[in-house]
């Protein structure tokens, strides 16, 4: 069943090509520090050069043999080697250049080190957050949803209260309340804001699931719980859960600039979202500076289509009037 789904997910000349700029994003991130310039909260280069210093001090050269012309002098070099080292302070807010490809911003910072570093936190917060919030979500669905009665009505109030709450605003109160020290804290925020849809949508997947004949004749025959959960449920929900685990990353992206956008996150870390903060915080699109506020957007804004080009080969998978013969 796994091996069919990323066979026709492969197959999908879509998907395939959001799989390609998704594993490029990836492998940027894991790479950063290789590929990064500068440090990311560098202003300065330091170069270093090896000074040398001859001095010459004359010795006069002794044999025993007089026949030897003892006349000339044997000069013995001593060489003295040092350190010099300069510095060099890199301009503020410049545009575009060979040094800085995309320019420095208002700390002399270069923008390009700061946008292939940034795509460590941004990357690994939706993916991390979507992960989080698919395993809570599928195993709060498969309780509700095969279990029933108290469990099921148990977590319905807790989902449908969580529903009706906003979760920009709900993002920005516990942000206010939490101290953002790293990037736990704002997995945290998102998570909490982002399991009761996808938890909402499994559950009716799994009660679908739950009375098909294959369930009911495992159910019949004597099969364990836990054997009809992951043998027989869980795998014909593989699409779905994959789509949700595509659009909980996605929001956990938008939502994590959002959140340093406002100031709310922790912007003393380097993010697109970050990025985009001290760009409108010092004015960037007053001056024309684009090159501080549009490679971080059209970097999240990739992000989002290569989800979005993925799901189409996820549709496909969930639903089979689409598959090309």
């Amino acid at each position: 069943m796994i091996k069919d789904f990323f066979k026709t997910l492969v197959a999908n000349r879509k998907s395939l090509a959001g799989l390609m700029i998704l594993t490029a994003l990836v492998l940027m991130a894991i790479f950063a520090p290789l590929l990064a310039p500068y440090p990311p909260k560098s202003d300065r280069t330091e170069k270093s050069a090896l000074i040398e210093e001859n001095r010459e001090d004359p010795e006069t050269l002794s044999v025993d043999n007089p026949s030897e012309d003892i006349e000339k002098s044997i000069y013995t070099i001593t060489t003295t080697q040092k350190w010099e080292k300069t510095v060099e302070y890199f301009p503020l807010r410049a545009k575009p250049s060979r040094e800085h490809p995309l320019g420095t911003n208002h700390a002399g910072n270069d923008l390009l080190s700061q946008l292939i570093m940034g795509s460590r936190i941004s990357v690994f917060v939706g993916l991390a957050t979507g992960l989080f919030v698919i395993v809570v979500s599928l195993t709060l669905a498969l309780l509700a949803g095969y279990l029933g009665g108290v469990v099921d009505d148990v977590i319905n109030f807790f989902t449908n209260v969580f529903l009706v709450i906003p979760g920009l605003p709900l993002m920005i109160v516990i942000g206010t309340y939490i101290p953002m020290h790293g990037i736990l804290p704002i997995i945290v925020i998102l998570a909490l804001t982002s399991w009761p849809y996808p938890t909402r949508l499994l559950r009716s997947q799994v009660l679908t699931l739950k009375n098909r004949d294959f369930v009911v004749a495992s159910r019949v025959m004597g099969e364990r719980t836990s054997f009809i959960i992951f043998r027989e449920i869980l795998p014909n929900m593989i699409s779905i859960v994959m789509s949700q685990f595509f659009f909980v990353s996605l929001s956990a992206i938008l939502s994590e600039a959002t959140l340093e956008f406002i100031g709310v996150g922790n912007i003393t870390v380097v993010s697109w979202g970050t990025i985009l903060y001290w760009a409108q915080a010092n004015g960037a699109i007053l001056r024309g500076a684009w090159w501080w506020f549009l490679p971080p957007g059209l970097l999240i804004a990739l992000t989002g289509t290569a989800f979005v080009l993925i799901n189409f080969g996820i549709d496909e998978i969930s639903n089979p009037r689409l598959r090309k013969r």
